[in-house]
């Protein structure tokens, strides 16, 4: 078997390719200084060229506030480059794994949204994810759709990072406690990954660590597990103004992972403690 990942040097590739090298798997990470995936003749003499068995597409625009005003940019990563994408891999008969987001739901309600749930993503960065998706399904038929939300990894920035480093600077924060959503380890993701792609069992996914929680939440489990002494005082998303609207309801039901019989993702918790020791290890 031989994996071609996308977006190496993004939280979700570097452990993507990782954990397939841990399984003995030949694993291609490749990012935009190999392959600019927005050229579509250099895409399909690249994959022409590698003849992967399966392609895992890591790589997206993911600057969310940022695409409000750089639509094009945007557009072009994660439209146009995983259509060329999904046509080398229509070309050469081989499966995609593509990532998406729950940023293609409205955000409304509190009950977790299904995969078949309404499309209606409120900004671009969600809008174009879709569109991606749509792609995937209409060009592969051997198609994984994962959708997955609030991410954090070693290799790279992320909320969890940023608690830490704030965290240390400062005795009070301000966090919003209203977007309730579940944290996705990629190192936990990838396992999953590993997993799935050796089956034939295609079709969209919703995947995140276990349980639901706000981002004060998260943040007061972050100082908690890091022994730091910060209070965390909750605010509403009215009072933290974004580029780009946030969703308040980031739930997603897992239920299409255990109907195929895949394992389940540890809790956010747990996924909390194992990557703050890691951080701790590596400092």
């Amino acid at each position: 078997m031989k994996v071609l990942v996308t977006g190496y040097n993004g939280q979700l590739g570097y452990d993507v390719v990782r954990e397939c090298e841990k399984h003995g798997i030949e694993a291609i990470g490749i990012d935009v200084q190999q392959l600019d995936i927005t050229n579509e003749a250099a895409v399909k003499a690249y994959m022409e060229q590698v003849q992967p068995t399966i392609l895992i597409h890591c790589a997206a625009y993911t600057a969310v506030d940022k695409a409000e005003d750089d639509i094009e940019t945007c557009e072009k990563v994660n439209v146009a480059g995983t259509r060329y994408l999904a046509q080398a891999c229509q070309e050469l008969a081989i499966p995609m794994m593509y990532f998406s987001t729950d940023y293609v739901f409205s955000g409304n309600g509190e009950t977790p949204f299904e995969i078949d749930g309404e499309i209606a993503p409120t900004s671009v960065y969600g809008r174009t994810k879709w569109e991606g998706e749509e792609v995937v399904r209409q060009l592969v038929a051997e198609h994984f759709i994962i959708r997955i939300s609030w991410v954090f990894g070693e290799n790279g920035n992320n909320f969890i990072k940023t608690m830490l480093r704030l965290g240390s600077e400062r005795t009070e924060l301000n966090v919003i406690a209203d977007q309730i959503g579940s944290p996705t380890y990629t190192a936990d993701l990838a396992k999953l990954v590993v997993d799935m792609m050796q089956t034939q069992k295609y079709g969209t996914y919703h995947a995140s660590n276990e349980g639901f929680c706000s981002w004060a939440d998260f943040a007061k489990e972050i100082f908690m597990i890091a022994g730091l002494d910060v209070i965390v005082h909750p605010i509403p998303t009215e009072q933290y103004p974004t580029r780009a609207t946030r969703p308040k309801n980031s739930r997603m039901s897992k239920q299409a992972l255990i109907d195929n019989g895949f394992e389940l993702m540890p809790t956010w918790q747990d996924a909390t403690k194992r990557y703050i020791e890691i951080l701790k290890n590596e400092n």
